[in-house]
């Protein structure tokens, strides 16, 4: 009984946490939907923990407990996958940018040598280049 108000409150706890943290826009939506829908499956388990019981009897678990971990290791796994996903895109779009950057960089430092060389060759009209660069 002790264990079911534990995961009950955890729960509830977890539950708020999830929705401050969507309120304040430090959880994206996509995940916050996540984790609230798993929330809304563990809340109302540790209300009624023998309903586990029957479909562990279905799927030919010995216990409901035993069918809860194999659950959330591989609902944690495919968390991790999809979090190394997203890291991979990020990682490719990281690259891609610093390369643009460096191309843009490159470009403006030859625009500007490009002007100090003008300058340079036309000293009456300084201005121009001083005012611009």
């Amino acid at each position: 009984m002790k264990l079911t108000l534990v995961t009950g409150l955890t729960g509830l706890v977890l539950l708020a946490t999830i929705v401050e943290l969507l309120r304040r826009r430090q959880l994206r939506e996509k995940y916050g939907m996540l984790w609230l829908g798993l929330l809304f499956v563990v809340i109302p388990l540790s209300l009624f923990p023998r309903l586990l019981d029957g479909v562990a009897d279905l799927l030919g678990v010995a216990s409901g407990v035993s069918l809860v971990l194999f659950l959330g290791i591989v609902f944690l796994l495919l968390v991790c996958i999809h979090l190394s996903w997203e890291v991979s895109a990020l990682e490719e779009e990281t690259r891609t940018l610093a390369e643009e950057f460096a191309l843009l960089r490159a470009e403006v430092e030859a625009e500007r040598a490009e002007r100090t060389q003008w300058a340079a060759r036309h000293p009456d009209h300084t201005e121009l280049v001083s005012r611009d660069g």
